[in-house]
């Protein structure tokens, strides 16, 4: 049964994902348009999401950097498709300091305009090169329709660019960020499992060369882009005079990649685990990942509960990320459910009779009610509790990797296939044009999301020409 404040999802999906964003107090609306305010609980997941990134990504050799959030409008027309691709999302600030100015500023809706400047600067032999660089910040894409975290005008993220001598050097750059950065940090901890694939020509990011992306199912069948990776080629280095003198004094254009994720991660978290009680949190990502709720009636029966829990939770503090709920104005009824909604993977309970018994109440958040409840011996309950939150992690995975196992479809013709994309995705083979992508999107409101890597050796017939191709294709809607 439902929570009171939260939609059940078969009810109404969109406004569950709305009634768990507010009954966790993970964001609110603000007064500026299409913009949300991050609440404590929701950017202390942001946070686990960053640090998890942040990691990788120094990890390969990429060091961060700050960049400004206004752009001269110039350096936004040198490239005349990445322009033309954000035209329609971009804010403008035409006056400052009670003055026209001179040249408009655009604020923010990516980066490799202002950061392509700086490459040029610094880049003048092969020696400086690759130059791998990341960028934590806020951009601003003026959106119609918004959802917090999932679409909103201003949102965070990070945006890799570099730069390299070669197009196999930027290629496997843009590569084994999707692979080694985004695809292993989703999977391994906020256990969603995801494709990974080409973008085609009609959704890959403007001015780029190659868009690969990675893509989840959210539990109503839909896609969510959770990350993208784009080989630029040398179109931003040709757009900003980014060149380099090999090392026989020959000049030449680099060949440059961005790649991005964002707080979007958030929204697809909520949609790939949540429940109708509210979030499901992976422990790996959960900012709390143990709740210990103290049961009593007496001021005594309270010391020695707190007692027993101190010494339970002596050595806790470098193994796990745990709360004490003492709340005295509270009831133990009353936290169980603020803290089932906010996903909290593990609840402990004890009172007086399992301070006799030796024994716990331990609550697992990703099974349901008594299913998920036990009473175990405080002997080795730490270990025991590292094995859960291990078990606890995979089992999401699991979970999700079976429901997208369920709802991926195949289709023969594209009367099939219009049934069947509204129930998940559909992997075809794929010989149409990108007119014929519209046309698609059109008629049913699903576009390619991949291309996947793994293709087929074997030839098919495609489900919308009818042409003979070794080519296939995920398709779905989308976020």
């Amino acid at each position: 049964m439902a929570k009171a404040n939260i939609t059940p999802r078969a009810e109404d999906y969109a406004q569950w994902y709305l009634d768990i964003v507010a009954a966790a107090e993970m964001a609110e609306n603000s007064g500026v348009r299409g913009c949300m305010v991050i609440k404590p609980y929701g950017y202390a997941i942001w946070e686990a999401i960053q640090a998890a990134l942040d990691r990788r990504i120094k990890a390969t050799g990429h060091s961060n950097a700050y960049f400004p959030l206004l752009i001269p409008k110039s350096y936004l027309m040198k490239e005349a498709e990445h322009v033309e691709g954000f035209a329609p999302e971009v804010a403008e600030v035409t006056r400052a300091g009670g003055e026209e100015l001179s040249e408009p500023y655009v604020i923010r809706p990516t980066s490799e305009t202002i950061i392509g400047v700086s490459f040029a600067k610094w880049i003048k032999s092969w020696r400086d090169l690759p130059l791998l660089i990341n960028q934590w910040a806020n951009v601003m894409r003026w959106e119609l329709r918004t959802r917090p975290f999932l679409r909103t005008t201003e949102f965070l993220w990070q945006e890799g660019h570099t730069a390299h001598a070669t197009e196999e050097e930027a290629e496997r750059e843009t590569l084994m960020i999707l692979n080694d950065v985004y695809a292993d940090m989703v999977e391994r901890v906020m256990a969603i499992p995801v494709l990974r694939g080409l973008k085609t020509e009609r959704e890959k990011f403007a001015g780029a060369l190659r868009t690969y992306a990675i893509e989840a199912m959210m539990q109503d069948g839909r896609a969510l882009q959770a990350g993208t990776s784009h080989n630029l080629g040398q179109n931003f280095a040709r757009s900003f005079e980014i060149k380099y003198t090999t090392a026989d004094n020959r000049e030449e254009f680099c060949w440059t990649t961005s790649w991005g994720a964002s707080t979007r991660l958030i929204g697809a978290l909520i949609m790939a685990h949540g429940d109708d009680d509210g979030l499901v949190l992976p422990p790996e990502l959960a900012p709390v990942q143990i709740v210990c709720v103290p049961i009593y009636k007496t001021d005594d029966e309270r010391g020695a509960v707190l007692a027993a829990i101190n010494r339970l939770t002596e050595n806790w503090g470098a193994r796990f990320r745990w709360k004490l709920d003492d709340r005295a104005h509270l009831t133990p009824g009353f936290k169980f459910n603020e803290w089932e909604v906010k996903g909290v993977p593990l609840r402990i309970e004890l009172g007086p009779r399992d301070i006799e018994k030796g024994t716990v109440a331990l609550s697992r958040r990703d099974m349901p009610g008594r299913e998920g409840k036990s009473f175990v011996t405080q002997d080795g309950l730490t270990e025991r509790i590292e094995q859960l939150l291990a078990e606890m992690q995979q089992t999401l995975y699991d979970r999700a990797l079976r429901f997208r196992a369920e709802h991926t479809f195949e289709a023969a013709d594209y009367e099939e296939f219009k049934a069947r994309v509204q129930q998940g995705f559909v992997h075809v083979y794929w010989a149409g044009t990108g007119a014929d992508e519209d046309q698609i999107k059109t008629d049913t409101k699903a576009t390619v999301r991949v291309l996947p890597f793994d293709q087929s050796e074997t030839e098919g017939r495609c489900f919308y020409t009818g042409q003979r191709t070794k080519q296939q294709a995920i398709f779905a809607r989308a976020y």
